[in-house]
């Protein structure tokens, strides 16, 4: 019978084969984890960074808006401001009245000096949003709800090109205007975000324009870490 002679030197190089093969894996698992965490902590600090930034943005408006007897609702947290319908545009319409000519002309000068007369403020706007929004009553002739949500759409869309149309035509420093150019959007939401009161729709708060601040995100992409050149 033929019998193999074993030699041990062939175990040992074989094991020896795998123990390296498992320190590799485990290093570099060591090394992905160790990215994952560093890429955690730095979105963390970025996005920390970025609300710090933002609350700043909010309180400043805030406090110019008041100085300045605009009226006005600015969150202190986000920075959106939200105008009333009735300071702005005569009931179903979206051509400005004289009222919200004069408003528009206070209001906008001092809203993009603030934002934009800081660089580290105006360098991490990603948009400027002009949203126009209805309320939620039924126009007369239309009967499918289909039909009454276009017809608020194209009114709040109306509405808010309407105000970016004036944003120009306001006092405001004209330095800004390729910044501007640059973040201004404008928006239309028919009458899907109503504002509530007591379980009920408040019909004028929920005709609005609101403008929003959105800012940059600076987010660390861990594909960038694992294969930077």
């Amino acid at each position: 019978m033929f019998k193999k002679s074993i030699n041990k030197s062939d175990y040992k190089e074989e094991n020896i084969f795998w123990v390296t093969m498992s320190d590799l894996l485990l290093g570099l698992m060591i090394i992905f984890l160790t990215l994952f965490i560093m890429s955690m902590v730095g979105f963390s600090q970025s996005k920390f960074a970025e609300k710090a930034v933002q609350i700043e943005l909010a309180e400043t408006l805030a406090d110019k808006f008041l100085q300045n007897n605009i009226k006005v609702n600015v969150d202190k947290i986000s920075g959106l401001v939200k105008i009333s319908e009735l300071e702005l545009f005569d009931t179903g319409s979206y051509t400005l009245s004289q009222k919200g000519k004069d408003y528009l002309d206070k209001f906008f000068p001092i809203y993009i000096d603030t934002i934009f007369s800081n660089p580290d403020i105006s360098d991490k706007v990603e948009h400027i949003v002009i949203e126009g929004h209805t309320d939620s009553q039924m126009f007369k002739g239309l009967k499918s709800q289909d039909e009454q949500y276009t017809k608020n759409l194209e009114l709040s869309a109306l509405r808010a090109t309407s105000i970016a149309n004036y944003v120009f035509k306001t006092n405001y420093n004209k330095k800004y205007r390729d910044k501007i150019h640059k973040v201004l959007i404008v928006e239309g939401k028919s009458n899907t975000s109503p504002i509530m009161s007591d379980g009920k729709e408040d019909l004028d708060k929920s005709r609005r324009v609101e403008l929003d601040i959105r800012m940059k995100t600076n987010t660390i992409k861990l594909e960038k870490l694992l294969f930077k050149n």
